[in-house]
């Protein structure tokens, strides 16, 4: 490597390798799922047990039978029978679609919300010095408030605002929720992509008397991007389960969380239904992540760094 060359970024796989490796694992799964429900403790593994107390011990390992686990087929089945026995009824997985589809729509608004307070903090932190020791133990200490105890009090408080003939809905109230969950890793991951650009540079765009503003746009903001992406991958996650969450605590009734309120309700008499909104939700948060990386492509030539900036 020659003089102050760069380190060549780690080459990352394909598209279509991607999508192999992705259905490689899910084969692995379902190989050990079954292999577990064939070979597998009945009553499951429980460690410290007392005899003759009912619940006591730690269960290590969940039981190996068709309540708790039913088999993959079965849930399959399950997944293209209508909902219900009315003509014209969709199949258990086509509404599951829908829920995640809409789920995913707001979770995309809570992601979108939570990037512009995350960067507007940031920049604020990065401006004044004595904002960012003030706001940011407050932004830390906001992610220590339980969400489902924050749920009921966002609705609440949204009901109480007005929008001339407009009206407070619930999905508002999840998208709000959504966004508190993913606002704090993109606030964090902006703040030290904001500060990581060499002292040199900066002093070069002083000696020009390139002002704050356009030292942001030239310099900050394109060394930012690869701490901004791994934020917004963690925002991401963090929209969906805000997302999943707030939709069971305000009584959102289109998206998927409700949806897996309902169906856990058939667990003891229709084991196998519960698990397609499960997979609804592992499907709402693969399309999240793939929104991330879309939005990576069209960053690619800001990535260069990346994998420092993981590091």
């Amino acid at each position: 490597m020659t003089a102050g060359s760069r380190p060549k970024a780690p080459r990352r796989p394909g598209v279509a390798s991607a999508i192999v490796y992705g259905m490689l694992g899910i084969a692995v799964l379902i190989l050990l799922w079954e292999l577990y429900r064939a070979f597998g403790p009945a009553q499951g593994l429980v460690v410290g047990a007392v005899e003759g107390q009912t619940g006591s011990g730690m269960r290590l390992l969940p039981r190996a039978d068709e309540r708790t686990m039913p088999h993959v087929w079965d849930m399959i089945g399950r997944a293209i029978q209508p909902v219900t026995r009315a003509p014209g009824a969709l199949p258990l997985g086509a509404v599951v679609l829908l829920a995640a589809l809409n789920s995913l729509l707001l979770s995309t608004l809570g992601l979108a919300l939570g990037f512009v307070v995350g960067m507007l903090l940031a920049l604020v932190m990065l401006r004044v010095r004595l904002a960012e020791w003030a706001v940011l133990p407050f932004v830390i200490l906001s992610q220590t408030v339980p969400l489902i105890a924050l749920a009921p009090l966002i609705r609440n408080w949204g009901s109480r605002l007005e929008f001339g003939s407009l009206s407070w809905e619930s999905w508002m109230s999840v998208v709000v929720i959504a966004s508190y969950l993913a606002f704090f890793p993109i606030a964090i991951g902006a703040l030290r992509g904001l500060k990581s650009p060499d002292t040199i540079h900066e002093e070069l765009f002083q000696s020009y008397a390139v002002g704050w503003w356009a030292t942001l746009v030239r310099l900050r903001l394109p060394a930012s991007v690869p701490f901004l992406l791994p934020a917004l991958r963690l925002g991401a996650a963090g929209a969906v389960v805000g997302t999943v969450v707030a939709e069971i605590s305000v009584g959102y009734n289109d998206g998927i969380g409700r949806l897996i309120l309902e169906t856990s309700a058939a667990a003891s008499t229709d084991p196998a239904r519960p698990w397609s909104p499960v997979f609804g939700a592992i499907l709402l948060g693969l399309l999240a992540a793939g929104l991330v990386a879309l939005i990576s492509l069209a960053l690619t030539r800001f990535r260069r760094t990346e994998s420092l900036a993981d590091a």
